[in-house]
């Protein structure tokens, strides 16, 4: 390339655009042009900055700083002793991190004494009596290939105190946790009792949540392995449609709170007509609700198929109970069942047959081994935890912004859950997939 180019990436364009478009997209009613994009966004074409180069104004503040190993680190590799744990529910993708942190603690910096704490945090807690595993390169060497998590997993038990107490007695140097909101608030308040006793312990949090609902974290791993297991689900479903007169495959998703592996699944197959989000209520009932708007479709096209998001619709079902669960998130109803016995009833009541097929595949996409594209996502994450963790950094989680890897601090990834933008391009581009009726929201 010459040394004098200069980059345009001005776009040459035939001429004004005066033809109003067919097709509204926007959720708000009365501003049918909210959700499409502007002719003044734009994306900047490089996504890291150089202090060096910024001067006086630069404020890190403002900016995610970039993961990777330094020149200069904190800990002196023979003195290191590191932790790692799993916590919450299973992921594709939890046995990958691990062999990524221990072979990179072990062949980058020659740090051999590393353990699995057994059992999420419980496995810190005297009364439970787990040992924990020793871990090396030859016991890692192949659990990438395996689901779950070696070290097994657990929620709750993430009172700090004996955590930190344990990690005294076992002279823990750095403590990785992979596990998602509930897990990383955990661990910054580990940090924070490290820091009020004084001790030199580095905590490094690597995101485990597979409805991808961190913030500043433009992927969690194991994301992909779920979307390509459910389009699967979403295949079957679409087949048992077809082969019933009404045929009706509803399958149920991964999304508490957050509609992206719903979305994103939809987005990946052609054969979804109707996407139900947590994000998004929706009517059940009345001209505009689910029902009348599936009885239309199938009076055109004589079957159908319906994603949900297993947070969508909890406002839907009266037996809803306000508990949580050991890792503090609240109880969620069933939103599959109910949608499928309200689906049965409304069309026996119209005189049609009712053959609907349920599938609810979470489990068996939780137990799944990740795809490569996950296992080389994890394989990055788990290294450059480490590079943070000997150099000193904490109260951080590693995680992928704008295409890099970068630290955020956890206080920041755990201030509120990432949403699916509904007046945003994914859910512009599900409308445009479903041709679910914009109308089915609730007013």
């Amino acid at each position: 390339m010459a040394s004098d180019f200069k980059y345009d990436f001005r776009v040459k364009n035939l001429g004004a655009c005066k033809v109003p478009s067919p097709k509204p997209y926007s959720t708000k009613l009365g501003d049918a042009m909210a959700n499409y994009t502007r002719d003044d966004q734009y994306i900047l074409r490089s996504n890291t900055v150089d202090a060096s180069t910024v001067g006086p104004d630069y404020d890190p503040a403002w900016m995610l700083e970039e993961a990777g190993p330094r020149e200069k680190i904190y800990f002196a590799p023979s003195h290191v002793n590191a932790a790692i744990v799993t916590c919450g529910g299973l992921c594709p993708g939890l046995n990958d991190v691990i062999r990524a942190i221990t072979r990179t603690l072990w062949y980058f910096y020659g740090v051999e004494r590393i353990f699995g704490i057994r059992f999420g945090y419980r496995g810190f807690r005297s009364e439970f009596n787990l040992t924990p595993m020793k871990l090396d390169p030859d016991i890692v060497d192949d659990i990438h290939n395996l689901g779950g998590s070696i070290l097994g997993s657990s929620r709750g038990y993430g009172e700090v105190e004996p955590i930190v107490d344990a990690l005294e007695r076992m002279n823990i140097s750095m403590l990785f946790t992979i596990g998602g909101d509930g897990t990383q608030r955990g661990s910054l308040e580990i940090s924070e009792e490290i820091e009020k006793r004084g001790l030199k312990i580095a905590c490094i949090g690597i995101p485990k949540t597979i409805d991808n609902d961190v913030m500043f974290v433009q992927k969690s791993f194991g994301f992909d392995t779920a979307v390509a297991k459910a389009v699967e689900a979403v295949g079957a479903a679409h087949v048992e449609a077809k082969s019933a007169p009404d045929g009706i495959g509803l399958v149920k998703l991964m999304g508490r709170d957050s509609g992206f592996i719903a979305a994103h699944t939809t987005l990946s197959t052609s054969d979804v007509n109707f996407c139900l989000i947590p994000e998004i209520p929706f009517q059940l009932d009345g001209e505009n609700g689910l029902l009348k708007s599936l009885e239309a479709r199938l009076d055109r096209r004589k079957h159908a198929v319906i994603v949900v998001a297993e947070g969508a619709g909890q406002e839907l079902l009266i037996d809803r109970k306000d508990t949580k669960d050991a890792s503090g998130n609240a109880s969620y109803g069933d939103i599959g069942p109910f949608l499928r016995d309200s689906i049965k009833e409304y069309l026996k009541s119209r005189g049609r047959e009712a053959n609907i097929k349920y599938i609810d595949p979470s489990y068996i996409i939780r137990a799944a081994a990740a795809a490569p594209v996950d296992s080389h996502y994890c394989a990055r994450l788990g290294a450059n935890a480490v590079h943070a963790a000997m150099t000193g950094r904490t109260g951080c989680i590693i995680g992928q912004w704008n295409n890099s890897l970068v630290h955020v601090p956890i206080r920041m990834a755990t201030y509120k859950r990432k949403q699916v933008d509904n007046e945003g391009p994914l859910w512009r581009d599900v409308l445009e997939s479903t041709r679910q009726p914009i109308s089915m929201i609730t007013k």
